[in-house]
């Protein structure tokens, strides 16, 4: 018997613009989109359409003008910035197009980062590195530093890093983005394994179709309004 999905993230009516000068700049309008556990969500549209904002928002690096976002129960609009900061902390896994890895740091270390906010030992945060690198194919990598390692290395690192609080959702912003064929093929079978055998939920950003063709639902954002089709994306 399949268990019954939820909405793990629900938008509703959601607006965001931004002051440029005298001219106030709709990013988005009226934004509504229901995300399901477990689902693995891509975004795309052309530079400039909102998608990064969007997924901003859903992470709570950014703050919508109006509407209503609710992550895992919480509605996340209604946060003071010291909850948000907190909530984002647990809640939210980054994986971002340039790694984001700290160069002196090793891939232990840079894995380990998000730990040292909580109550765990130190020898239950290396049992949960060691756990994420090997999920990611990398434990006998861990002593290495960023510089040490290749495009493809250096984002599962990230990818270790992103999932190491067992955050309730995974955001991508053009993963692959950096990455040669072969290692953005890597980075994304990897996510989809993510998805499949731990459950996780994912939303990227991306401009390749390539790419958005490994998620489960594609969502156009274009002008600021979200389609389920593509129009003049193409």
């Amino acid at each position: 018997m399949n268990e019954k999905k939820f909405n793990i993230v629900e938008i509703k009516n959601l607006f965001k613009s931004y002051r440029r000068g005298n001219q106030t700049l709709q990013v988005l309008k009226d934004i509504n989109l229901d995300i399901e556990q477990g689902e693995f969500l891509a975004l795309m549209g052309p530079s400039g359409s909102g998608k990064t904002t969007l997924l901003n928002l859903i992470a709570g690096i950014d703050r919508a003008d109006r509407g209503t976002i609710v992550v895992g129960g919480i509605d996340i609009t209604s946060l003071s910035e010291t909850d948000l900061t907190s909530w984002r902390a647990f809640n939210v896994g980054f994986i971002f197009q340039f790694y984001n890895l700290i160069a002196v740091l090793t891939a232990f270390e840079n894995v380990e980062l998000p730990l040292l906010l909580t109550r765990l030992s130190k020898k239950e945060r290396r049992e949960h590195v060691e756990t994420a690198l090997r999920l990611v194919n990398l434990e006998d990598r861990m002593d290495h530093y960023p510089g040490q390692l290749s495009g493809g290395q250096q984002q599962r690192v990230a990818i270790a890093r992103a999932i190491i609080t067992d955050p309730v959702i995974l955001v991508a912003d053009e993963p692959t983005g950096d990455l040669d064929r072969v290692s953005a093929i890597e980075i994304l079978n990897l996510m989809e394994r993510l998805v499949h055998e731990l459950g996780k939920t994912i939303i990227m950003v991306t401009h390749d179709p390539r790419a958005a063709k490994m998620a489960h639902v594609i969502r156009y954002l274009d002008k600021g309004v979200l389609n389920a089709h593509p129009q003049d994306y193409y």
